[in-house]
């Protein structure tokens, strides 16, 4: 009976915000993808004996540790380009996950010394349950963004009772480049319990300015949901997939109207555990199903991230249970296949009970021809590697220009 009372709920509050879908600004669409102005340029800023220490390791990707914050566990983290070329990096971290000792942490990473700051607090529970004025039990998930007149925001989770699918998005302004920040407010996206909204990947631009934050929903159902933003407010928001099986959605923008969402499947157990994938052809407007992408799929999540030349990346644990590997994937093209071009990590051979969880990859790229990832390295650190422009070109190189003939699509390496 709750099960039906709450489903009726819901009902009606979708038919209450489809009722004010007129009264709002007309759908845009997406931004043209360039990469961001840097007010100076790394070779610039970067001495010429600097430039001989740095040089060779970045043939290979250079890996480092975000800061230790003496945190027992840590997870979930992101990442942004900032204006001076630099990256900064938000984290949460605590006893646990979910904890109420949790704190979303940030640090910069320098490009020149490949080195990070000390870590600071961006915001913990009290501070955010202050700012927004209702109790906070918990944090998670920060996303930054940068808005269309340059300040960037961050979005997170809170929760303020019950479990992840209990969330609503909070978000905050800064006007330094992340050194300072706003009052945090609570997005809005729906106008009755607003519950159960939650981010995990990076926002889109539109053509308008304002941004697209692909978005999820856990409470009932498992599905992904495509919010339009103007600053703090949710303007509209388009349900991205259909069932429980689809969440934690990646937009690989196409054109301006066309893009492809692929998923963190969580399916059950008799059903492909591959990546489900929707495709919009009006902006994101309406969403419709596609084949998936038959790469395995853990209910783990995936990241994603288009080069200024075309060249896609996604970042994933490519094994269909347990979160003990993950790796690189480079697509050619849109209709390519994906190809893995690095091992980041893989505890295979390992017994079970020693292997370790990588999880939770986030993608970026500074200059629109490198690439950040970062990822939960065990829940206990968080490892950063960039990937040179060079590098890059050099895997792309090596990639098959054509989709393996179905015929051999099975066959193991040494075999005829």
């Amino acid at each position: 009976m709750s099960r039906v009372i709450s489903l009726c709920f819901l009902l009606l509050a979708a038919v209450i915000g489809f009722l004010h879908l007129d009264s709002r600004p007309a759908w845009s669409p997406f931004a043209e993808v360039t990469p961001m102005a840097i007010e100076e340029p790394v070779e610039q800023a970067v001495s010429s004996k600097t430039k001989q220490a740095i040089q060779p390791s970045i043939a290979q990707p250079l890996a480092t540790w975000l800061p230790d914050t003496g945190a027992a566990s840590v997870h979930a983290a992101s990442l942004i380009a900032l204006k001076d070329g630099f990256i900064r990096a938000f984290w949460f971290a605590g006893s646990r996950e979910g904890a109420p000792d949790v704190v979303i942490n940030s640090a910069v990473y320098d490009p020149h010394l490949a080195t990070w700051s000390a870590p600071t607090v961006v915001i913990d529970r009290l501070s955010a349950q202050s700012g927004l004025s209702r109790y906070i039990a918990k944090l998670g998930n920060p996303v930054p963004s940068r808005m269309a007149d340059g300040r960037m925001q961050l979005f997170f989770v809170t929760v303020s009772i019950g479990g992840w699918a209990g969330s609503s998005i909070s978000t905050m302004i800064s006007d330094d480049e992340g050194l300072t920040w706003g009052r945090p407010q609570r997005l809005i996206s729906s106008p009755l319990f607003n519950l159960s909204t939650l981010v995990k990947s990076p926002a889109l631009q539109f053509a308008d300015g304002r941004l697209g934050l692909p978005a999820y929903h856990e409470w009932i159902g498992r599905f992904g949901e495509f919010l339009r933003i103007e600053a703090t407010q949710v303007i509209d928001k388009r349900r991205m997939s259909s069932g429980r099986s689809a969440i934690q959605p990646v937009v690989f923008v196409n054109d301006p109207q066309s893009a492809t969402a692929l998923f963190r499947q969580t399916r059950s157990s008799t059903l492909p555990k591959q990546i489900p994938v929707s495709q919009t052809s009006n902006a994101g407007k309406t969403w419709q199903s596609a084949e998936d992408v038959s790469v395995a799929n853990p209910n783990s999540a995936v990241a994603g991230l288009t080069l200024k030349n075309g060249i896609r990346l996604l970042a994933l644990n490519n094994i269909a249970a347990g979160r003990y590997r993950l790796v690189l994937l480079m697509q050619s093209a849109p209709s390519a296949p994906w190809q893995v071009v690095r091992v980041l990590e893989d505890d295979e051979a390992l017994p079970n009970e020693q292997r370790k969880e990588f999880s939770y990859p986030y993608l970026i790229s500074a200059h629109g021809d490198d690439a950040h990832v970062a990822y939960t390295w065990d829940r206990k650190k968080i490892r950063h590697i960039y990937f040179s422009p060079a590098w890059l070109m050099q895997a792309y190189s090596q990639l098959p220009q054509a989709p393996i003939p179905a015929k051999d699509a099975n066959t193991k390496e040494g075999q005829p």
